[in-house]
């Protein structure tokens, strides 16, 4: 039976050039901590990029959190410490003042149509609503894309984030870990995403995928756009948990 809808956000939810968004991110990102370590910012660029390659790797064997490694990698390439409380108040301002400012050009977010009604779709259906967003960023980060799409985090029992989070998509662990904190099976999850990769578990674990990309991948249980969704949503739950019964 299906007791909780997870949603992708980004081509999910919100709509963006996300290679322009991580970009920009990064571009400002290492041009504020260049400032602070007094360096220049070119010479953080591969090494946060390097970082970021470290979180997403599928063949990792640490416990840490995506954050920790991050962190940790970022330290051994340019010894710049981001926990360090002042570099890390530094970050917190710039995700929380700076980076919201960056949803226009060639960036280009705005609302996936049907974002909003398929989310309360599952509210009505009396269903936990999560955002399983592939977790390589933070909390303030994902709040800003959030805002993009037009919705918040009031509309969710659980955000994934690199704090929260050991593993990112598609790892089983990553699904795992996250029904986990949700108080969920993965089998009582239908995960809605727009990537046929990334989006879909392929080793048996039980979690289904509702897909809204423009692929047709075989192993989703429903692929249409998100609009069609947000109607559908109430007999495709009905549908799943009768085959389930």
């Amino acid at each position: 039976m299906i007791k909780a809808v997870l949603f992708d956000l980004d081509d999910t939810l919100l709509r963006l050039n996300l290679t322009a968004f991580i970009a920009r991110y990064v571009c400002g990102a290492t041009r504020l901590l260049a400032s602070a370590a007094r360096t220049s910012p070119a010479a953080l660029g591969i090494p946060y990029v390097r970082a970021f390659l470290a979180m997403d790797a599928q063949d990792r064997e640490d416990s840490l959190t995506n954050e920790r490694l991050f962190n940790q990698t970022f330290l051994a390439s340019t010894g710049i410490p981001l926990d360090d409380p002042v570099i890390a108040d530094l970050m917190t301002y710039y995700e929380e003042q700076i980076v919201p400012g960056f949803s226009g050009g060639i960036v280009a977010a705005r609302p996936v149509p049907g974002a909003r009604e398929a989310i309360e779709a599952v509210h009505d259906a009396g269903l936990l609503c999560a955002l399983a967003t592939n977790p390589t960023f933070s909390l303030s980060c994902d709040r800003a894309r959030m805002g993009w799409a037009g919705v918040g985090e009031d509309d969710f029992a659980l955000v994934s984030t690199y704090s929260n989070s050991t593993r990112c998509k598609p790892s089983t662990r990553y699904y795992q870990e996250f029904a986990n904190q949700l108080g969920v099976r993965l089998e009582e999850c239908l995960m809605v995403g727009n990537d046929a990769v990334r989006d879909i578990v392929r080793d048996g674990c039980g979690l289904r995928t509702a897909y809204v990309g423009h692929a047709r991948p075989k192993d989703a249980v429903w692929r249409g756009p998100m609009d069609r969704l947000a109607r559908e949503l109430p007999d495709l739950i009905a549908r799943l948990d009768e085959r389930d019964g």
